[in-house]
């Protein structure tokens, strides 16, 4: 009788989440990576330098990764991709922020630079949550509905649904950084216009704030039941 340890499991688990064959021994670091990112963004309340630091190396791995021809184009393997490929908007943030502060470079106003900074951080938090969100969903398909899904569990969907994402998180920042450009004067004859854009981006501040705590619920939700729809089916191969 083989004894299951959480450690198997765990595999078993990242081989569903990634839909990719355990037998790639490259597709490891992928797995790793993506665990990188769920605490990241879904686990820690707020990022750190060490978080930061590691996610950006983590990026650019996957990215190296991704261009290899051992990897197969699978649907997950383009959210991946995307996932990674946000952390662009955080090397920006950063290579301007020291520009900023360090050589003193600054073409801009400094109230909104430093909006553009902050609201290209939270544009890569917000896309990176959302695609962690479709990986998470692909994975509860591939457990639970591996044959059913399969036409939906496609390259030409994943390119889509990241389109998509990458559209709406930019149309917020876009809104969020007017909000911030469009700051006038009470007695300006359009303060009443500027008064309602106000209320509504922080109506969407808001509402991205309850959609990222219900994005990490659902994530644990997705995980619980793979981990023990994955221990349950182990028990049974051991009897």
């Amino acid at each position: 009788m083989q004894k299951t340890t959480p450690g198997c499991l765990f595999q078993q688990m990242c081989s569903s989440l990634t839909g990719i064959s355990m037998e790639r021994d490259h597709m490891k670091d992928l797995r790793r990576y993506l665990v990188l990112k769920y605490i990241q963004y879904l686990v820690l309340s707020s990022s750190n330098a060490v978080s930061t630091f590691l996610g950006l190396l983590g990026s650019l791995y996957a990215i190296i990764l991704l261009q290899s021809e051992k990897v197969s184009s699978k649907s997950t393997a383009v959210l991946i991709s995307s996932l990674a490929k946000a952390d662009i908007l955080v090397a920006v943030s950063i290579i301007s922020e020291m520009a900023v502060g360090t050589l003193g470079i600054n073409i801009l106003s400094p109230a909104f630079t430093l909006a553009l900074l902050q609201n290209l951080l939270s544009a890569n938090t917000h896309i990176s949550c959302l695609l962690l969100s479709c990986v998470a969903f692909e994975a509860y398909l591939i457990t639970f509905f591996a044959t059913e899904s399969r036409h939906f569990r496609t390259v030409t969907n994943a390119r889509l649904t990241s389109r998509i994402i990458w559209i709406l998180v930019t149309v917020e920042c876009a809104l969020f950084q007017a909000d911030d450009l469009l700051k006038a004067p009470t007695r300006s004859p359009y303060a009443l216009l500027f008064h309602i854009s106000s209320m509504a981006t922080a109506f969407l501040r808001s509402l991205s704030y309850i959609l990222g705590i219900l994005l990490r619920i659902i994530n644990v939700y997705i995980y619980y039941k793979i981990f023990f729809s994955m221990s349950n089916r182990s028990t049974l191969k051991t009897k």
